[in-house]
């Protein structure tokens, strides 16, 4: 511990003042002084002397002190002492048992020494406090320098104009100042890191009122370690003596550094954990690659990044393996997002566009090394190797970015693409911490982007397979017009087994076939296109609808126990007639002008492949410009309603006014269809017409 003029000890660490009541701690021990003469007896005789052993000066005063104050045992020792003093041996110091005028016997501590006036005549002036006094005020002493000086606190002292006094080791370390460039100085010139002129008005306010304050927060960086944003509470006390007189002002200084960066720290890893979590939940809630992009992108912004690009590479969105050619990369942009309107999402390469970079960018070298590239604090020479051009470069650095971060997209041991992450308002940098959260994203991001990937590919391959398998334009038909939909579920794995079939017969006739294979994907296209090319051979060998159906029942089970529904219409436009059977499958709409539309009542029959079912043929008549609705499910079926409602729902749609064929198709699916059904839906809808002249029976 340092100090200027002693911790205690000294009434007033301000200028004197003659006038201040007496306080410190000579008051405190009650040091008495007596002055004997060369004979021993009493010459002088303080009020701390009357206090301290009984006696007034009036009895004191002449006598010898030795018989006054000394019990007889101890005279002999006495009388040798005071000739030593008077001698001019020396002075001496020590505990003595003193008599006191009650009777009792006192332990004083004494301090003698030989005086000398100008007559040469020479005194002994005594010394003494109270023994138990000095040894507690001395214990106290003792146990404060050392609380002071080892006190991992930092301690100081200051006079009443708040000049530093004394200084603990701890606050030399806090400072990373050596106490002698405290001492002597203010407070704004020793802590210029500090708002000086905020912490002086706090402390004259505490001397003003003597209203302690307590634990104020500041923050700054120490000439001993600049680099480091440091934290600490500080502590504002008045001192007073023993009569209330002010002093001066003591402080107190805890570094709470560590305490802040640890909670920092604590809320950095909840706010992680939540976003992974949040990540968990939002992103790949669809099997859109552009949707499941723009979703990783809105979980990094703004909690995470200021601007984040979603760069694919280009051969994963052809449909192939993963690769980076040579020493380029070629990648699209599924998504671009900011935190806010800046000039700087110029800089980012449009969505869907191809953008192809050297070895040289950051970006390539991330796709390519399959590893996060992370440049902390961005220099001048970095834009180059950030940006897509020149301008692009000149945007960023106006935009004021300052730490980048690039980190593959990595699912099952490939490299689908790149996350890059830049930092703009954000002023903390981008740390290992960030990085190892960035590719645990990214990470998830991936999967559920590799996910997307292979359903689109599987959507595509089950849609080429179903358009090639499903009828092309049929040809027009005697009698009939014709108009038919198509619609493919919204997920891959659930499309593929919906058909419709226009077929010519002899005698004009035309055969109308809607069909529903059971279950969904690749499998359920090839099944239906192997039951729709055995329908149009069955039906061209000229058999009732009931035996084609039979025949395709048998064909059914013998694909692998494969079910399917289907109705089967055979129109002749010479007599106006028409033969269906059904194989458990939705009935028929018939409108008539008019008249209300009606659901046809049909034997539904079994699914095909349930084997050995009968199938019955219903005939009925048609008249000109009567209308056939032939359907699946997917136009009807939903989750959340019961089936005849939604059947109720389709013939009042098709109660209003008569459109052209086509546009009755698209109303439907407009009115009854939604844009993430789960099943695709066949639409096939004839209308009959007078024959044209030259047709014969």
């Amino acid at each position: 511990m340092t100090e200027a003029d002693g911790l205690l000890g000294h009434t007033d660490l301000g200028a004197a003042d003659p006038s201040a009541t007496p306080g410190g701690l000579l008051d405190v021990l009650g040091v008495a002084a007596v002055v004997l003469n060369a004979e021993g007896r009493i010459a002088l005789w303080s009020p701390q002397a009357e206090e301290l052993f009984g006696y007034t000066a009036r009895e004191a005063l002449g006598r010898s002190a030795m018989y006054l104050l000394v019990e007889e045992r101890h005279r002999e020792r006495v009388k040798s002492l005071f000739a030593q003093v008077m001698a001019g041996c020396g002075a001496w110091a020590g505990v003595f048992p003193v008599r006191h005028k009650d009777g009792s016997t006192r332990l004083a501590e004494f301090r003698n020494m030989r005086l000398e006036d100008e007559h040469g005549r020479l005194y002994a002036l005594g010394i003494a406090s109270d023994h138990a006094t000095l040894q507690r005020v001395e214990r106290d002493l003792a146990l404060s320098v050392r609380l002071v000086s080892q006190s991992p606190m930092g301690l100081a002292v200051m006079d009443s104009d708040l000049r530093y006094v004394l200084v603990n080791p701890a606050l030399e370390r806090i400072n990373g100042l050596p106490a002698k460039q405290h001492l002597g100085r203010h407070v704004g010139e020793v802590l210029s890191f500090l708002d000086a002129d905020a912490t002086k008005s706090a402390m004259r306010r505490v001397l003003a009122d003597g209203v302690p304050r307590l634990n104020q927060f500041t923050t700054g960086r120490t000439a001993a370690d600049p680099d480091t944003e440091h934290a600490w509470r500080v502590s504002f006390y008045r001192l007073e003596d023993a009569s209330g007189q002010v002093i001066g002002l003591a402080t107190s200084v805890v570094d709470v550094t560590e305490q802040l960066q640890a909670a920092a720290a604590a809320v950095r890893t909840r706010r992680r954990l939540a976003l992974i979590a949040d990540a968990s939940a939002r992103i790949g809630t669809s099997f859109d690659l552009e949707v499941t992009a723009r979703e990783l992108a809105d979980i990094v912004v703004p909690e995470f990044a200021d601007i984040v690009a979603v760069d694919v590479l280009d051969s994963v969105l052809g449909g192939t393996q993963p690769y980076v050619a040579g020493d380029t990369a070629s990648f699209r942009a599924l998504a671009v997002k900011t935190a806010y309107p800046t000039s700087a999402v110029r800089a980012a390469d449009p969505v869907g566009e191809l953008a192809s970079y050297d070895a040289t960018r950051l970006v390539t070298q991330c796709a390519r090394s399959a590893r996060p590239v992370l440049v902390s604090r961005v220099r001048e020479s970095d834009f180059a190797r950030i940006a897509r051009d020149a301008h692009a470069a000149t945007l960023l650095n106006e935009a004021g970015l300052h730490s980048y971060l690039a980190v593959p997209l990595i699912a099952r041991g490939e490299v689908l693409g790149v996350l890059d992450l830049k930092r703009t308002r954000n002023l903390q940098p981008f740390d290992h911490d960030d990085q190892v959260l960035a590719v645990e994203l990214a990470a998830r991001a991936a999967v559920s982007i590799d996910n997307a990937r292979w359903y689109q590919r599987q959507r595509r391959a089950v849609l080429t397979l179903q358009r090639h398998l499903l009828p092309s334009q049929p040809a027009p038909r005697p009698g009939l017009e014709i108009a038919y939909r198509y619609q493919p579920a919204a997920a891959a794995d659930e499309a593929g087994g919906d058909w419709f079939d226009v077929i010519p017969l002899h005698g004009e006739q035309t055969a109308l076939v809607v069909g529903d294979v059971m279950g969904s994907g690749i499998n359920a296209a090839a099944t239906m296109g192997q039951l729709r090319i055995a329908a149009r051979t069955l039906a061209a060998l000229g058999l009732e609808p009931d035996a084609v159906l039979a025949q395709l029942d048998d064909i059914a089970v013998g694909l692998d126990s494969a079910m399917a529904t289907c109705v089967f219409a055979v129109y002749d436009p010479h007599l106006l007639r028409c033969r269906m059977a059904t194989a458990g499958h939705l009935p028929p709409v018939l409108t008539r002008p008019g008249h209300m539309p009606q659901l046809l009542e049909l034997p539904t029959g079994a699914p095909l492949g349930v084997g050995g079912v009968p199938f019955e043929t219903v005939e009925f008549h048609l008249g000109i410009s009567d209308e056939l609705v032939l359907y699946t499910d997917g136009l009807v079926e939903t989750r959340d309603e019961d089936i005849d409602v939604r059947l109720q729902a389709l013939t009042d749609l098709l109660s209003n006014p008569r459109r052209p064929l086509e546009e009755t198709c698209d109303f439907l699916l407009g009115a009854l269809r939604h844009r993430d059904d789960h099943d695709d839906v066949a639409l096939l809808i004839a209308r009959t017409r007078h024959l044209q002249s030259g047709h014969k029976p």
